[in-house]
């Protein structure tokens, strides 16, 4: 049987967690950068534990008055040192629940810089691998965020949008731009079930991709986002597809 991943960011103080956690198969929570705290970090592990969902951590920029959308100059070490705190946070509270924590999604701007910039992406994966060589990253397929997570030797999880429009190249189109967010959900359906069962995305100039991703992400901050992600659910098992986290891929490359 198919399967497919379904994963949500949360703990972004949107008000959608307990409705999403009731749809999706993997929970990337928000770790006190972008958004989040230990109070919501730990009713949503807690959460996760009784239900059996992925946890997994969603760090971002440090900017919480900007929700982590823009990208901030500043040293590197400066920004690992970031990460690490957040990451640091958000283990320790799934140690003490007693949930592991299976994988890192980048946020926003920190995200799509990774998958636009290989060494920027080495280095943000790099200080992961050194953390936790077994922690699996969440990327954005067919960008720079692979390729780096593959060099550094981190197990893969390749993921896709059902909401957010791609160019050409495979990238997420900038939220500035017009069509960046798709909103008609029959449009959004029909995205993922292509995907699911023919891994082809659809991007904003017509063009057919072709991805690998095996998880799928569905947004909570967005105007009818829950229903949406319910939709999308039913119309996947409808096909006979089988909801279920992503087998995370382990095969190392050191091409860069």
């Amino acid at each position: 049987m198919t399967s497919i991943d379904l994963n949500a960011d949360l703990g972004e103080g949107m008000g959608t967690d307990d409705d999403l956690l009731q749809v999706v198969s993997s929970a990337s929570i928000a770790c006190g950068g972008h958004a989040g705290d230990a109070a919501t970090i730990r009713r949503i592990l807690k959460i996760c534990k009784a239900r059996g969902i992925r946890a997994g951590a969603h760090p971002g920029y440090a900017d919480p008055k900007r929700f982590g959308r823009f990208r901030v100059v500043m040293p590197l070490d400066q920004l690992l040192g970031q990460i690490r705190g957040q990451l640091f946070l958000v283990r320790h509270i799934a140690d003490e629940v007693g949930v592991a924590l299976s994988y890192v999604k980048l946020h926003g701007a920190l995200a799509n810089q990774t998958a636009e910039e290989l060494a920027f992406a080495v280095g943000i994966f790099g200080s992961i691998q050194a953390m936790d060589p077994d922690m699996a990253v969440l990327a954005l397929d067919n960008s720079q965020q692979v390729r780096a997570a593959k060099a550094v030797g981190l197990p893969l999880i390749r993921e896709a949008y059902a909401d957010r429009a791609y160019t050409p190249d495979g990238l997420l189109v900038s939220r500035v731009e017009e069509g960046a967010v798709i909103h008609d959900p029959e449009a959004v359906i029909e995205r993922c079930l292509r995907l699911a069962k023919t891994g082809e995305i659809v991007a904003i100039d017509g063009s057919v991709l072709k991805s690998s991703a095996r998880s799928i992400c569905l947004h909570g901050d967005t105007p009818g986002a829950v229903d949406l992600a319910r939709e999308v659910r039913a119309a996947l098992e409808g096909e006979g597809i089988k909801i279920a986290p992503a087998t995370p891929e382990t095969e190392r490359s050191v091409e860069l």
